[in-house]
Protein backbone atom coordinates (compact mmCIF):
# COMPACT_ATOMS: atom_id res chain seq x y z
CA UNK A 1 0.00 0.00 0.00
CA UNK A 2 1.10 3.65 -0.46
CA UNK A 3 1.09 5.63 2.10
CA UNK A 4 0.69 9.55 2.63
CA UNK A 5 2.05 10.42 6.37
CA UNK A 6 0.95 13.97 6.79
CA UNK A 7 3.28 15.15 10.20
CA UNK A 8 5.65 12.38 9.24
CA UNK A 9 8.93 14.26 10.28
CA UNK A 10 7.50 15.13 13.59
CA UNK A 11 8.00 12.77 16.98
CA UNK A 12 5.36 10.93 16.40
CA UNK A 13 6.33 9.87 13.11
CA UNK A 14 10.01 9.62 13.59
CA UNK A 15 9.02 6.90 16.38
CA UNK A 16 6.43 4.62 13.93
CA UNK A 17 8.17 4.81 10.39
CA UNK A 18 10.44 2.47 10.57
CA UNK A 19 7.94 -0.01 11.39
CA UNK A 20 4.87 1.31 8.81
CA UNK A 21 8.07 1.15 6.36
CA UNK A 22 8.11 -2.66 6.72
CA UNK A 23 4.86 -3.15 5.24
CA UNK A 24 4.17 0.18 2.70
CA UNK A 25 5.24 2.21 0.49
CA UNK A 26 5.73 5.79 2.26
CA UNK A 27 5.31 9.42 1.11
CA UNK A 28 5.84 12.30 4.56
CA UNK A 29 4.28 15.37 3.76
CA UNK A 30 6.03 18.12 6.41
CA UNK A 31 7.48 21.46 6.92
CA UNK A 32 11.08 20.12 7.13
CA UNK A 33 12.26 16.89 5.85
CA UNK A 34 11.86 13.14 7.65
CA UNK A 35 15.39 12.15 9.06
CA UNK A 36 14.82 8.96 6.92
CA UNK A 37 16.20 10.70 3.37
CA UNK A 38 14.79 7.44 1.63
CA UNK A 39 11.57 8.88 1.81
CA UNK A 40 9.69 10.50 -0.59
CA UNK A 41 8.95 13.76 0.57
CA UNK A 42 6.77 16.76 -0.20
CA UNK A 43 7.58 19.98 1.32
CA UNK A 44 3.76 21.96 2.71
CA UNK A 45 1.84 23.04 5.27
CA UNK A 46 -1.50 20.72 5.99
CA UNK A 47 -3.36 24.56 5.39
CA UNK A 48 -2.36 24.61 2.00
CA UNK A 49 -4.72 22.36 -0.55
CA UNK A 50 -3.06 22.73 -3.20
CA UNK A 51 -0.16 21.20 -2.00
CA UNK A 52 -1.76 18.27 -0.01
CA UNK A 53 -3.90 17.73 -3.75
CA UNK A 54 -0.21 17.18 -5.13
CA UNK A 55 0.83 15.00 -2.13
CA UNK A 56 -1.83 12.92 -2.46
CA UNK A 57 -1.79 11.85 -6.04
CA UNK A 58 -1.50 7.95 -7.01
CA UNK A 59 -1.57 7.07 -3.18
CA UNK A 60 -3.67 4.55 -1.13
CA UNK A 61 -4.04 5.93 2.40
CA UNK A 62 -2.69 8.21 4.55
CA UNK A 63 -1.94 8.52 8.22
CA UNK A 64 -2.55 12.08 9.72
CA UNK A 65 0.25 12.87 12.50
CA UNK A 66 0.17 16.42 12.44
CA UNK A 67 -0.50 17.72 16.22
CA UNK A 68 -0.70 21.60 16.08
CA UNK A 69 0.85 23.57 19.25
CA UNK A 70 1.60 21.08 23.07
CA UNK A 71 0.84 25.33 24.57
CA UNK A 72 -1.04 24.76 27.68
CA UNK A 73 -1.72 28.07 27.43
CA UNK A 74 -3.65 28.16 24.92
CA UNK A 75 -3.56 31.74 23.02
CA UNK A 76 0.23 31.36 22.06
CA UNK A 77 -0.74 28.30 20.46
CA UNK A 78 -4.00 28.58 19.25
CA UNK A 79 -3.67 29.49 15.71
CA UNK A 80 -1.39 26.37 15.79
CA UNK A 81 -3.87 24.02 17.05
CA UNK A 82 -7.17 24.67 14.75
CA UNK A 83 -4.51 24.72 12.11
CA UNK A 84 -2.92 21.43 12.54
CA UNK A 85 -6.53 19.37 14.33
CA UNK A 86 -9.42 20.96 12.25
CA UNK A 87 -8.49 22.93 9.47
CA UNK A 88 -5.28 21.20 8.05
CA UNK A 89 -7.53 17.42 8.79
CA UNK A 90 -10.23 19.07 6.77
CA UNK A 91 -8.20 19.61 3.82
CA UNK A 92 -6.30 16.57 3.95
CA UNK A 93 -9.40 14.19 4.39
CA UNK A 94 -10.57 16.22 1.75
CA UNK A 95 -7.78 16.19 -0.47
CA UNK A 96 -7.74 12.20 -0.32
CA UNK A 97 -10.93 11.79 -1.52
CA UNK A 98 -11.02 14.16 -4.04
CA UNK A 99 -7.99 11.28 -5.29
CA UNK A 100 -9.68 8.43 -4.64
CA UNK A 101 -8.32 7.23 -0.94
CA UNK A 102 -10.87 5.69 1.29
CA UNK A 103 -8.51 4.40 4.02
CA UNK A 104 -7.54 7.18 6.78
CA UNK A 105 -6.30 6.99 10.36
CA UNK A 106 -5.94 10.01 12.78
CA UNK A 107 -3.74 10.21 15.52
CA UNK A 108 -6.21 11.79 18.11
CA UNK A 109 -5.18 11.87 21.76
CA UNK A 110 -6.14 10.72 25.33
CA UNK A 111 -5.88 14.13 25.93
CA UNK A 112 -9.63 14.62 24.31
CA UNK A 113 -10.30 13.84 28.62
CA UNK A 114 -9.55 15.82 31.45
CA UNK A 115 -7.69 14.49 34.50
CA UNK A 116 -6.41 11.77 32.37
CA UNK A 117 -4.75 10.23 35.24
CA UNK A 118 -7.28 10.10 37.83
CA UNK A 119 -9.78 8.37 36.69
CA UNK A 120 -11.04 4.73 34.83
CA UNK A 121 -12.36 4.63 31.17
CA UNK A 122 -14.29 2.10 30.73
CA UNK A 123 -14.89 2.23 27.03
CA UNK A 124 -14.70 5.00 23.96
CA UNK A 125 -18.11 6.21 24.31
CA UNK A 126 -17.07 8.31 27.60
CA UNK A 127 -17.37 11.86 25.81
CA UNK A 128 -14.42 14.02 25.33
CA UNK A 129 -14.63 17.16 28.32
CA UNK A 130 -11.40 18.31 27.73
CA UNK A 131 -11.47 22.07 27.99
CA UNK A 132 -7.23 23.31 26.82
CA UNK A 133 -6.28 23.66 23.74
CA UNK A 134 -4.63 20.62 22.71
CA UNK A 135 -7.00 17.99 23.53
CA UNK A 136 -10.14 20.08 23.00
CA UNK A 137 -9.04 20.53 19.01
CA UNK A 138 -7.96 16.45 19.17
CA UNK A 139 -11.38 16.15 19.88
CA UNK A 140 -12.69 18.84 17.45
CA UNK A 141 -10.68 16.78 14.84
CA UNK A 142 -12.61 13.40 15.35
CA UNK A 143 -15.58 15.26 14.26
CA UNK A 144 -13.81 16.30 10.85
CA UNK A 145 -13.05 12.88 10.80
CA UNK A 146 -16.57 11.84 10.95
CA UNK A 147 -17.78 14.32 9.01
CA UNK A 148 -15.10 12.63 6.33
CA UNK A 149 -16.69 9.46 6.43
CA UNK A 150 -20.60 10.48 5.86
CA UNK A 151 -19.63 12.99 3.42
CA UNK A 152 -17.17 11.14 1.24
CA UNK A 153 -17.42 7.94 2.50
CA UNK A 154 -14.07 7.42 3.62
CA UNK A 155 -12.84 4.62 6.39
CA UNK A 156 -11.02 6.62 8.86
CA UNK A 157 -10.03 5.12 12.51
CA UNK A 158 -8.84 7.68 15.15
CA UNK A 159 -6.50 6.58 17.41
CA UNK A 160 -6.76 7.88 20.95
CA UNK A 161 -3.00 7.33 21.57
CA UNK A 162 -1.26 8.15 24.71
CA UNK A 163 2.70 9.06 25.15
CA UNK A 164 4.43 7.69 22.16
CA UNK A 165 7.66 6.52 23.19
CA UNK A 166 11.18 4.90 22.31
CA UNK A 167 11.29 1.60 23.61
CA UNK A 168 14.78 2.30 25.30
CA UNK A 169 13.03 5.00 26.90
CA UNK A 170 10.08 3.09 27.82
CA UNK A 171 11.84 -0.08 29.26
CA UNK A 172 14.03 2.66 31.40
CA UNK A 173 10.79 4.00 32.97
CA UNK A 174 8.40 1.61 33.56
CA UNK A 175 8.29 -0.41 36.48
CA UNK A 176 5.91 -3.56 36.74
CA UNK A 177 3.00 -3.04 38.82
CA UNK A 178 2.60 0.82 38.28
CA UNK A 179 0.17 1.59 36.07
CA UNK A 180 1.57 3.43 32.70
CA UNK A 181 -0.08 5.18 29.55
CA UNK A 182 2.81 5.35 27.65
CA UNK A 183 3.04 3.20 25.05
CA UNK A 184 5.73 1.86 22.75
CA UNK A 185 7.04 2.69 19.41
CA UNK A 186 6.30 -0.49 17.74
CA UNK A 187 3.05 -1.07 19.42
CA UNK A 188 1.74 2.44 18.28
CA UNK A 189 2.84 1.60 14.77
CA UNK A 190 0.74 -1.69 14.85
CA UNK A 191 -2.06 0.02 15.79
CA UNK A 192 -1.71 2.12 13.05
CA UNK A 193 -1.03 -0.58 10.60
CA UNK A 194 -4.60 -1.89 12.10
CA UNK A 195 -6.39 1.43 11.17
CA UNK A 196 -4.98 1.28 7.90
CA UNK A 197 -7.14 -2.05 7.39
CA UNK A 198 -10.01 -1.43 8.77
CA UNK A 199 -13.11 -0.84 6.86
CA UNK A 200 -15.55 0.18 8.95
CA UNK A 201 -17.00 4.12 8.89
CA UNK A 202 -15.31 6.19 11.76
CA UNK A 203 -14.23 4.21 14.71
CA UNK A 204 -12.26 5.69 17.23
CA UNK A 205 -9.85 3.47 19.89
CA UNK A 206 -7.78 3.78 23.19
CA UNK A 207 -4.54 2.84 22.65
CA UNK A 208 -2.00 2.84 25.52
CA UNK A 209 0.63 0.85 27.27
CA UNK A 210 -1.39 0.02 29.96
CA UNK A 211 -1.08 -3.53 29.38
CA UNK A 212 -3.12 -4.60 32.80
CA UNK A 213 -5.75 -2.28 31.37
CA UNK A 214 -5.94 -0.84 34.83
CA UNK A 215 -6.79 2.69 33.47
CA UNK A 216 -8.76 2.19 30.44
CA UNK A 217 -10.68 -0.43 28.65
CA UNK A 218 -9.17 -1.53 25.18
CA UNK A 219 -11.26 -4.36 24.72
CA UNK A 220 -12.43 -2.42 21.39
CA UNK A 221 -9.17 -2.59 19.84
CA UNK A 222 -8.60 -6.06 20.89
CA UNK A 223 -11.98 -6.76 19.05
CA UNK A 224 -11.85 -5.16 15.79
CA UNK A 225 -8.43 -4.70 15.23
CA UNK A 226 -6.62 -7.34 16.79
CA UNK A 227 -4.25 -4.63 18.68
CA UNK A 228 -3.20 -4.95 21.95
CA UNK A 229 -0.04 -3.49 23.61
CA UNK A 230 2.71 -5.93 23.53
CA UNK A 231 5.12 -4.45 26.04
CA UNK A 232 6.13 -5.59 28.97
CA UNK A 233 8.01 -4.20 31.83
CA UNK A 234 11.75 -5.81 32.85
CA UNK A 235 12.11 -4.51 36.26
Amino acid sequence: MKVLLIGGSGIVGSLVTPFLKEKHQLRVFDLRPPQDESLDYFHGSVTDHEALLKASKGLDALVYMAMGSLDWDEWPGTNSGFDANVKGLHFALKAAASDGIKQAVYCSSMSVYANLHNRYFSDEEITSDETNLYGFTKWLGEEVCRNACRRWGMNITALRLCLPTAREKWLEETVAGTPTIATVDEDVANAMLAGLELKAGFQTFMISGDYEEKLMNMSKARRLLNWAPKARPIR
